[in-house]
């Protein structure tokens, strides 16, 4: 998956801040991380040179039980690609996952025909939310790479129902504000989250579905991109590279290794050469090929954005991912009242 270099090139820690923030009142807050566990690091090029960027460590002791994650993707290896080791943290930490995938990848993986292609693809998103310990897959099977063309209220409908059917208080997907995103599914899919996920704790939109389900809130956003975008939260995922490792193995038809390193293994030794980095038989090839060279040496050919592993190193890390975090807002009101009021 080549990307035009002057994305992986440049992509940036820092953008401005959407406009549209300021009004809907949403900060960076440090929220769910104890004093002892946040990092504070600047942002390279932030504008204004003092946004931080918040560490998310692995907590112990499951601090997530009962809460709902919301793992939405356009294509059955996106997540695998990006965020896989954030959901699997997250799974870890005692959180409830469902998987929506946007559309059918019909235009995608193998098959000799359109119908064998979703089948297949169908069963690798069924694999990944296995591999990933999510509780169940949905798949909204629009066009692969046609998105655009559909009305995106349609999809909005269905998302805001998903969202108050399964009373999701966190999502990940792709970020609505990310930049120079080539691919449609991808940047329709993220604006329609984004609007849906709002929408979803309203009483007033959508009437209609609260005859079965109830107004909800999504109060957590992890967004990801594969160009420049406003980043303020670092994830540790040290503890699950060889869980994103073997989520990305899931994705044989369309997804970073697709045996590429078996083929590559065989390759050499017809050329009577090898590479102790991808063993000695197909599995391990597979893995380490993944391992070593998408998340890490080829990062940024093969998914258009920098290796994990330094991503991890630049924050005393690791491996990480970087996201474009937005969580629950804390009021100012409340804070004072606390402060201030006093008995009478």
């Amino acid at each position: 998956m080549k990307r035009r270099n002057f994305i992986s090139k440049n992509i940036v820690a820092g953008a401005l801040v959407p406009a549209a923030y300021a009004a809907m009142g949403f900060s960076n807050q440090k929220v769910n991380l104890s004093l002892s566990d946040q990092k504070i690091h600047k942002l390279e090029s932030s504008p204004d040179g003092d946004d931080d960027v918040v560490i998310e460590r692995l907590s112990e002791g499951r601090p997530h039980n009962g809460k709902v994650l919301a793992v939405i993707q356009p294509h059955c290896d996106d997540i695998a690609y990006y965020a896989a080791g954030t959901v699997a943290k997250l799974i870890y930490e005692g959180y409830t996952g469902y998987l929506i995938r946007t559309s059918n990848d019909d235009a995608a993986g193998g098959g000799a025909t359109m119908g064998e292609r979703v089948f297949n693809n169908e069963k690798e998103n069924d694999a990944v939310a296995k591999a990933l310990g999510l509780k169940k897959a949905y798949s909204l099977n629009y066009n692969n790479h046609r998105m655009d063309e559909y009305n995106i209220q349609d999809i909005k409908c269905r998302l805001i129902f998903l969202f108050r059917l399964l009373q999701v208080d966190t999502l990940i997907c792709y970020d609505p504000w990310g930049q120079y995103e080539e691919n449609p599914d991808h940047y329709i899919t993220a604006k329609a989250v984004e609007a849906a996920r709002w929408m979803s704790g309203m009483g007033t939109d959508y009437t209609e579905q609260l005859e079965v389900v109830k107004p909800h809130t999504v109060k957590e956003m992890y967004y990801f991109a594969r160009g420049p975008q406003l980043v303020n939260r670092v994830v540790d995922i040290s503890k699950f590279i060889d869980k994103k490792v073997e989520v990305n193995v899931a994705c044989t038809n369309q997804g970073l290794a697709g045996g590429a390193g078996a083929q590559l293994r065989r390759t050499l030794a017809a050329n009577g050469k090898k590479l102790s980095i991808l063993g000695n038989d197909d599995q391990t090839a597979n893995f380490n090929y993944i391992k070593e060279f998408a998340l890490d040496i080829d990062s940024e050919n093969l998914r258009g954005i920098p290796s994990d592993r330094k991503i991890g190193e630049k924050y005393g890390l690791g491996w990480a991912e970087r996201f474009h975090y937005i969580g629950p807002t804390i009021s100012s009101v409340d804070r004072y009242v606390q402060k201030n009021a006093v008995s009478i």
